[in-house]
């Protein structure tokens, strides 16, 4: 009995080893082959990888075979891969990474696609056999062109030297920014008069001039030689004058008096009345409207009054109702809402422009430091069609507030660069600064040269100018020879992005093409 079982046993055995040894290769059953992309669509510079997945391991590697086709070309657009794939043996998947590539030629998305054609195994099913990826031409960082300017300016009759200021602020962002202060030709540190104090510095004059029109818009301005405000209107158009002829940039505040006792312009010295009715006043058919116009018809004589050595109207930058979202001017978010704001914005762009024919006039939208996102930024933007500027001021987070408060800068600045860049417009930290008054307080240790810059530079944010704010009495901005931060701001004046007065380009001149 026992010989007789030990032969079944063998006999089975052999049965067992034959049939495994016929087609050691193949699956009991069909095994299935198939193909698909990890992603859809990817732009040149990226990858993406196509995987073959069996449904069931073998013992053998298998050898596909692929057809590569597509407007997607081999070795050109995306690095060569071959037309055979193996898949290891007892492996379920294999991949074949798609490494697109870039170039400067602008071009339609193309595709690959990979098609399963063969195996060298019997035994396999192709079931999904197809799969492909779309590369995308990058996209190529818009550069306007000089052509293009006038299209994207609130005025498109402006005048030339306006168009070109406007295209090389936006262009001039891309390597720098410009430095500049305001009232520096005829304000001073404990009235050091002569050269600004900025040259005094540097031995270089800001980029940029900062003018105000407070005093020509003013009640007790008469417009006679007397009158110590129209002296004051004279000499600022004399610093504007200046300026130009130096290839400088001037940009024009207005700290505009509320419209009934035509005194103050901060809230905190004006009574309720008038803080809750100033700017609602100003408004198209309301009581203080003619005023209103009557100031705009000053601002317009003064600006195509401003001629250069070359005959030409100045182009300027005006920036009215600044800081509109804080509490402490009339025209902040307190005392109008936003669609009142936006009413009193379009109405004064289109009075200028439109009915005094101002044509040498850049227009900057500049609220303080309280938003966070572009949302907060835009609650009150009248249109792409009546700004040519996006500003912010910001003295709060360059206050003793450290790191954080220089990050903080800088996000609130990216913003504005990036809605910059998306609507074609200049961005602009239009007025900041520190104030130092010395025996009273110290300046910040690398204010200008560590946090300043930090915030005008980090996270490769384009800013087309900056502007302090003037000195004055015993305090300065922008710190003078002899004081312990002198060297500070000499370290920021001397860096790659700073770009004083000798560092500009011909601001007034528009390339002929680029």
């Amino acid at each position: 009995m026992k010989k007789s079982a030990l032969t079944y046993l063998s006999a089975v055995l052999l049965v067992l080893m034959a049939s495994c040894s016929k087609d050691n290769d193949e699956p009991s059953e069909l095994a299935e082959l198939s193909i698909a992309a990890n992603s859809t669509t990817i732009t040149e510079g990226e990858s993406a990888s196509f995987t073959l997945t069996l449904s069931a391991p073998l013992s053998s590697p298998v050898n596909v075979t692929l057809q590569i086709e597509g407007s997607a070309a081999n070795g050109a657009d995306y690095q060569s891969i071959d037309d055979e794939i193996t898949i290891p043996a007892n492996r379920l998947t294999e991949s074949i990474t798609i490494s697109s590539l870039e170039d400067d030629e602008e071009e339609d998305t193309e595709v690959l696609r990979l098609t399963l054609l063969s195996t060298d195994h019997t035994g396999i099913s192709i079931t999904q056999n197809q799969a492909s990826l779309s590369i995308k031409d990058t996209e190529q960082e818009f550069r306007l062109a000089p052509a293009a300017a006038r299209s994207y300016m609130v005025n498109p009759s402006a005048t030339e030297e306006t168009v070109a200021l406007f295209y090389n602020l936006k262009r001039s962002a891309e390597t720098g920014f410009v430095v500049g202060q305001q009232d520096a030709f005829h304000l001073f540190f404990n009235d050091a008069r002569g050269d600004a104090d900025m040259k005094k510095t540097t031995g270089r004059d800001p980029g940029l001039l900062g003018s105000d029109f407070m005093f020509i818009t003013s009640d007790r301005n008469d417009e006679t030689p007397n009158n110590w405000f129209y002296q004051q209107e004279q000499l600022i158009k004399e610093d504007v004058a200046e300026a130009y002829n130096k290839g400088m940039i001037n940009a024009f505040t207005w700290h505009f008096n509320e419209p009934y006792d035509g005194e103050h312009f901060y809230t905190a010295q004006m009574t309720s009345f008038q803080k809750a009715n100033a700017f609602k006043s100003i408004m198209p058919g309301a009581s203080n409207h003619e005023y209103f116009r009557a100031k705009l018809d000053k601002v317009a004589s003064v600006a195509k009054s401003l001629t250069g050595n070359d005959g030409k109207p100045i182009p300027i930058i005006f920036r009215p109702f600044h800081e509109f979202d804080g509490h402490w001017f009339w025209w902040g978010r307190d005392y109008c809402t936003a669609q009142e704001f936006i009413t009193v914005w379009r109405f004064m762009v289109e009075y200028l422009r439109d009915t005094k024919g101002v044509n040498n006039m850049l227009f900057a939208f500049s609220p303080d430091n309280s938003y966070t996102t572009q949302s907060g930024y835009l609650s009150r933007y009248p249109g792409d069609a009546y700004v040519d500027i996006l500003g912010m001021d910001n003295y709060g987070d360059f206050n003793n507030e450290g790191t954080a408060g220089v990050e903080r800068a800088n996000a609130k600045l990216q913003i504005v660069s990036d809605l910059a860049k998306e609507r074609v417009k200049i961005a602009a930290l239009a007025e900041t600064g520190y104030f130092v008054t010395p025996g009273q307080n110290t300046p910040i240790s690398g204010f200008y040269s560590e946090n300043l810059y930090k915030a005008l530079t980090d996270n490769n944010i384009q800013i087309s100018y900056m502007m302090f704010w003037n000195n004055i009495g015993n305090t300065y901005c922008v710190p003078p020879p002899g004081q312990s931060d002198t060297n500070d701001f000499i370290n920021f004046a001397n860096k790659s992005r700073s770009l004083l007065e000798d560092a500009l380009p011909d601001m007034y001149t528009l390339p002929s093409g680029d």
